[in-house]
């Protein structure tokens, strides 16, 4: 038997439950680039985000960062993403449990929003460690 994406019965009391095969690593991976696929189509957040990593990216390669400073860059960049992602999966999950305004359910999203506002503003002052001191350089030309 393979995992579906079909929502499962309640297993009653005493009920046996069926060995899963656990699906295979390409089908594993379709699953993950469609999350990655979704999330870049349809969060506004997220294309700001990727935009701005391909800005990033761009200047990094133009100043010619050193090693560490790719390091630093990229580990930032991966880092907002992934919290734009996991803010977009817990908003979904609120949403599908509590249709309706609950306060707790606006909590986990604000804390998870917060969470990626936090990334952001981390990746920003690693962003002005690497480029500020480059660019001055480059106004002092």
């Amino acid at each position: 038997m393979t995992i579906s994406r079909e929502p499962r019965r309640r297993q009653r009391p005493g009920e046996h439950t069926p060995v899963r095969r656990a699906p295979t690593f390409l089908r594993s991976l379709g699953f993950a680039l469609a999350g990655i696929g979704f999330l870049f189509r349809t969060q506004r957040n997220a294309q700001i985000h990727a935009a701005a990593a391909a800005l990033v990216v761009l200047a990094a390669w133009l100043l010619g960062v050193s090693a560490l400073e790719w390091l630093a860059l990229l580990a930032a960049i991966t880092i907002v993403i992934v919290a734009e992602g996991l803010n977009t999966a817990v908003e979904a999950v609120v949403d599908l449990v509590s249709p309706d305004y609950h306060h707790r359910a606006r909590h986990a999203k604000d804390v998870a929003a917060g969470a990626v506002l936090l990334a952001a503003v981390g990746a920003a002052g690693i962003g002005m460690l690497v480029f500020v001191p480059r660019m001055w350089q480059l106004v002092l030309r």
